[in-house]
């Protein structure tokens, strides 16, 4: 049998091709081609070359429309047995291909070509081309002449010409050697044999069948070669002349003839011949011709039982290539008629017969033949699929989001189909093996394994890994498959931007340009857009180019190892490098020695198909993943490059530890890692207590713009640690260590952007690049430092110094009090160095403690004088309620004014608390404010009136320096006195009430030890209270003094000074003191009030009216110099 047969087959003149010399395979190939397009030649165009010497035996010869057909043979074949019954089996012409760059030598091209044609008895024309010359082979071709023929060195178009011309001479040399041939058809003696006809002599009776049939088989013959010249005279003659036309009562009688035909040679079959020969063959390709012509769906039912019978006889045939050429000619009818799977399961007979070839070459036609069906039964490779069909279903992969496509999930995955599906894939592996083709046996076992892998065992799977890692070691490094094996990708999410590198959209047109913007990403909602519309269903996601981008995507692998059953999440990275919008259809994974591309469309239909019982098992559910989710896959669109801005905290990263009320300055390092600079830049806070930054030095950055890339700006930020709520507390109690929540800590939003355009015109927003915001968050970690354990009001003396200066009367530079606050401190931390400070609104008066270290579980106590704050004034109306005559609150505007001095009371009250404040230091950078006010409050709530209200009389001592001494230049230290030498001093006494007060003066010196040292005989302190002693005591010398007696009366005590102080005034005393030793001591005034009113009564708290009231200042400490 013979592939192809048609009913035009008997029309077509077989030429053979045969390379003459050596020819390299792609140029061998190059001139085949050239010789495919001439396949058809008009015998209008023959009319130059045909020579018709006498009347042409081919009446019906249709010179204005018919033609010659031509089958050209590479290489050749060897001749048919049925040559002589069927004239259209024999090579009927030979033309030698020769490369004449390769074979200088034409002699020898010539003697090859002879040899050649030996082998073609059946040749009636045979010519020998010769390409491309050179100049002296064109010479010594044209002297030798005969059958070569050379072609001039030109381009493709002008060789196709050529040899156009030179194929119409062949089909005019054809022509008429058939006429020549049908001239002598009738020659007495000629016997045509077929291989029905006995191989032994003829027996007389069977010399006698022969000579019969002679005649017969003549006019076979003659019909033979009209066909071939192209000359109607039969019903196939007609049938050839109108091909392409449908012409029903045309195919009735075709049908009707071929099946006379074939029912002739089921008759002709002798059962004892089939062992030997049989006309079998010819009643099968008549099958297939008749189907070929009727193949068309509106005769689907007639063609399928014509192949099917054709089928059938192939169990009878006995050469095997016979049933391979069936084969393949019904699986070509069936694919043609559209019945694909029929159309397959022919194909696999096909492959099957060329398994049974124990050769390489016969491997490679099997695989070929396997891997037309893998369409049919839907295990083709990727590789197969058309371009374009590729292309629309890569880009509408992810378009619905997820949406289910049905009609993918059944044709990738049909398990009723499984079984068969993994023996055409191991057909295939087994080829592809015995082929040695290393590649489509990998891309078979990767199939087979990926698609099937619950339906087979473990050593099963274990010999297609082997299969993967012997296939691979066999490739090249690097070589990618377009099938791809395990494990299975899913897209898992796509990733917010980090807060370093949020994108923002920018609106040029105004100065906010990122005020209703929210961050770049495929999340509904985040923290900044709250309140912001939603109009699209898909969200938008920027990539800018030269920065990495990551998807997340979950890997399943259910077999073999690394290890089994397992699946995970996996972060895919990528560097955008152009510009425009890009979608994601997958991922490139290496896999067995091989880069394969796995497409997520791919396993989302798988997984859809496991969900609806389509497929056999979900890859993910077994290794423990997560249900299935659908995944919104964004809008992406890469942008050019940006500026990066890059933060860190000079330092450190790590949690800022503040105690309650600490201030520190910390410094943000902001760096440019991008590669395009930075022009606008804005600072903002956001997030819970932002009260707690005080200070960004915003100029510091502005003054730095445009910052370059590569640069670097030092940000400074001033915090305040927050006072801890009770929750607060509760967690900072357990670790010092212990950090508090993000969310109470504020951070600064950074938004930045580059260059807006080259152009003066304003871009439209869709063209602007778009801007960042850099989001830093002040990790603060706020523990409790220094708190109030208990506070207490205490009665004590605190000295002042005399001076040349008394204090001012309401801001002391240097006081004293009888009345403060002790408070227990207790710090929940380690501290260097502590300083406490007092602050009394905006004059501050400032109280220095010696540095101290306060560790963790230790308390210390702190002092607060409260004697500046005092009223100014000692005003009865703060005793109304205690000093009524009848006792009774009874009038309206008595209760008005207590009311009012009640008001007054709070008032003040409030105002000493808000005026004291304790602050400390810790190191260079860290200081605090302690929060005293509730301590405070609840130390003077009983004692209140004890605070606030003033003394009736105040006292203060002072140095009184002469011109002279202060002209002269005096050497002592500043507020010390010196031994031996007078000093004139002045006490001054205020009034702070309204009404003038009678009152008693009394001072007393008294030393280190307590004892009064201008008293009996052994006083160190002499005094002078009159003018005329001041006056002798400074013209006398020291030793004077040390030696006359008579200055004794100097000695006694200075007391009983009678002083009227007028209201809210101060009286001055001058007295002064010789120090006879030096030393430290101090100076108290005391008074005895006369004539006592009753607010000073009630001052007092006295009991009796006839109870004397006395009033004491504080003590005065005097520094003595000099030598005793």
């Amino acid at each position: 049998m013979e592939p192809d047969v048609s009913v035009e087959t008997s029309a077509m003149i077989r030429i053979a091709i045969i390379p003459i010399g050596k020819i390299p395979h792609q140029t061998l190939r190059d001139y085949y081609s050239m010789f495919l397009h001439h396949h058809t030649i008009p015998l209008s165009s023959i009319s130059s070359f045909y020579t018709e010497e006498q009347k042409s035996p081919f009446t019906n010869q249709p010179w204005e429309t018919g033609s010659l057909r031509f089958k050209f043979i590479l290489g050749g074949e060897p001749p048919s047995p049925w040559e002589d019954f069927q004239s259209n089996r024999k090579i009927l012409a030979v033309i030698g291909v020769c490369h004449c760059p390769l074979s200088p030598d034409l002699d020898s091209v010539i003697e090859e070509f002879d040899g050649v044609c030996k082998g073609y008895a059946s040749a009636r024309v045979t010519r020998c081309f010769g390409f491309f010359p050179c100049d002296s082979q064109l010479e010594d071709g044209g002297k030798k002449g005969g059958n070569l023929r050379l072609f001039p060195p030109a381009d493709r178009q002008t060789q196709e010409m050529h040899l156009q011309t030179m194929l119409q001479e062949i089909a005019a040399s054809l022509l008429m050697e058939f006429e020549k041939y049908v001239f002598q058809a009738e020659s007495a003696g000629t016997i045509l044999k077929t291989p029905l006809d006995s191989q032994a002599s003829l027996s007389s009776e069977e010399v006698i069948k022969a000579k019969k049939r002679r005649l017969g088989r003549a006019q076979k013959t003659i019909g033979d070669y009209c066909l071939l010249a192209g000359s109607p005279g039969s019903v196939c003659a007609l049938l050839i002349d109108q091909l392409g036309l449908k012409d029903p009562s045309l195919e009735d009688e075709v049908r009707y003839r071929y099946s006379s035909v074939i029912l002739h040679y089921k008759k002709s079959f002798i059962p004892e011949n089939a062992q030997r020969v049989s006309p079998l063959s010819f009643e099968l390709e008549a099958n297939l011709k008749l189907a070929r012509y009727l193949c068309r769906r509106e005769l689907a039912k007639e063609v399928v039982d014509l192949l099917t019978s054709a089928a059938d006889g192939a169990k009878s045939l006995i050469d095997a290539t016979d049933r391979l050429i069936l084969y393949v000619e019904i699986a070509r009818l069936f694919g043609t008629l559209g019945y694909q799977r029929k159309a397959a399961f022919f194909s696999r007979q096909v492959a099957q017969l060329y398994l049974q070839q124990d050769n390489k070459l016969a491997a490679i036609s099997a695989l070929q033949v396997l891997s037309m069906t893998t369409k049919a039964y839907r295990v083709q490779s990727r590789a197969s699929i058309s371009n374009n069909s590729h292309t629309n279903e890569v880009g509408s992969s992810h378009a619905d989001s997820g949406k289910m496509h049905h009609q993918s999930v059944v044709s990738l995955f049909e398990s009723q189909w499984s079984t068969l599906q993994m023996v055409v894939l191991r057909e295939i592996l087994l080829s592809a093996v015995r082929a040695g083709d290393p590649l489509a046996a990998w891309s078979a076992a990767a199939r087979l394994l990926r698609s099937y892998y619950p339906q087979i065992t473990p050593a099963g799977q274990n010999g297609l890994a082997r299969a993967l890692a012997n296939s691979s070691e066999m490739l090249p490094s690097g070589i990618r498959c377009s099938d791809p094996a395990l494990p299975f990708v899913r897209l898992y999410s796509f990733p917010l931007h980090p807060s370093q590198m949020d994108i923002i959209k920018r609106n040029p047109a105004r100065e906010d340009w990122w005020a209703g913007s929210a961050p770049s990403g495929p999340f509904i909602y985040t923290p900044f857009s709250k309140g912001e519309p939603n109009d699209s269903s898909k969200q938008d996601l920027i990539w800018i180019v030269g920065e990495p981008v990551h998807i997340f995507s979950g890997v399943g692998k259910p077999v073999l190892d690394l290890p089994p059953n397992s699946s995970k999440v996996i972060t895919l990275s990528g560097i955008p490098t152009s510009v425009g919008p890009v979608t994601i259809p997958g991922c490139t994974v290496h896999c067995f020695g091989v880069i394969t591309e796995h497409l997520f469309r791919d396993v989302d239909n798988l997984l859809h198909g496991a969900a609806q019982g389509l497929v056999l098992s979900d890859p993910f559910r077994c290794c423990g993943s997560p249900k299935l989710k659908n995944v919104s896959v964004p809008n992406i669109s890469i942008v050019p490059p940006l500026p990066l801005l890059v933060s860190h905290v000079v330092g450190g990263d790590g949690a800022i530890v503040l105690y309650e009320g600490e201030i520190r300055e910390i410094h943000i390092s902001l760096a440019n890692a991008g590669t395009v600079p930075v022009d606008q830049a804005h600072i903002s806070l956001s997030g819970k207590n932002q009260d707690s930054v005080l200070s960004i030095s915003y100029e510091t950055l502005k003054s730095m713009l445009p910052l370059k890339p590569g640069a670097e700006v030092i940000l400074p930020v001033t915090l305040k640690a927050w006072k801890l709520g009770l929750v607060d507390l509760d967690n900072a109690s357990g670790s010092m260590g212990r950090q508090l929540k993000d969310s109470s800590s504020p951070s600064l939003l950074i938004h930045y952007a580059g260059p807006l355009t080259d152009c003066e015109d304003p871009p439209k927003e869709s063209a602007v690049a778009p801007g960042r915001r850099l989001v830093v968050p002040l990790n603060m970690c706020v523990l409790q430092g220094l708190s109030f354990v208990k506070a207490r009001l205490l009665s004590m003396e605190i000295p002042a110094h005399v001076g040349e200066n008394l204090p001012k009367p309401v801001y002391l530079e240097n006081s004293a009090s009888k009345e403060a606050i002790g408070s227990e401190t207790k710090m929940d931390g380690l501290l260097d160095s502590t300083e406490d400070k007092l602050s009394n609104g905006q004059d501050a008066t400032e109280y220095g403690y010696p540095k101290t270290r306060i560790d963790r579980d230790f308390s210390a106590r702190v002092l607060i004088p409260l004697e500046h704050f005092k009223l100014p004034i000692l005003d009865g109306s703060f005793f109304m309620k205690d000093f009524k005559p009848d006792g009774a609150v009874g009038s309206r505007n008595s209760s008005f004014s207590e009311k009012s001095a009640k008001a007054e009371l709070k008032a003040s009250i409030n105002n000493l608390i808000s005026r004291i404040k304790v602050r400390w230091q810790s190191g260079r950078t860290s200081s605090g404010e302690l929060n005293i006010k509730d301590a405070i409050q609840a130390a003077l709530k009983t004692s209140a009136m004890d605070v606030l209200l003033p003394d009736p009389l105040t006292f203060g001592f002072r140095l009184v320096r002469d011109n002279l001494s202060q002209e002269s230049g005096d050497s002592r230290p500043k507020g010390s006195v010196l031994a031996h030498d007078m000093t004139p001093m002045e006490i001054v006494v205020r009034n702070n009430t309204k009404e003038m007060i009678r009152m008693s003066l009394n001072i007393t010196c008294r030393d280190v030890a307590g004892e009064n040292c201008v008293e009996g005989t052994k006083a160190t302190v002499l005094w002078s209270g009159g003018e005329l002693t001041l006056h002798i005591a400074t013209t006398m010398t020291n030793a004077a003094i040390n030696d006359f007696a008579w200055f004794d009366f100097l000695a006694g005590v200075l007391n009983g000074i009678a002083i009227d102080a007028p209201p809210l005034q101060e009286s001055k005393h001058s007295f002064s003191l010789y120090f006879l030793v030096p030393g430290e001591y101090s100076l108290v005034a005391a008074a005895l009030i006369e004539d006592a009113t009753d607010l000073l009564r009630a001052r007092a708290k006295t009991n009796s009216p006839d109870e004397p009231i006395f009033c004491r200042g504080p003590p005065f400490h005097v520094r003595v110099i000099g030598t005793a």
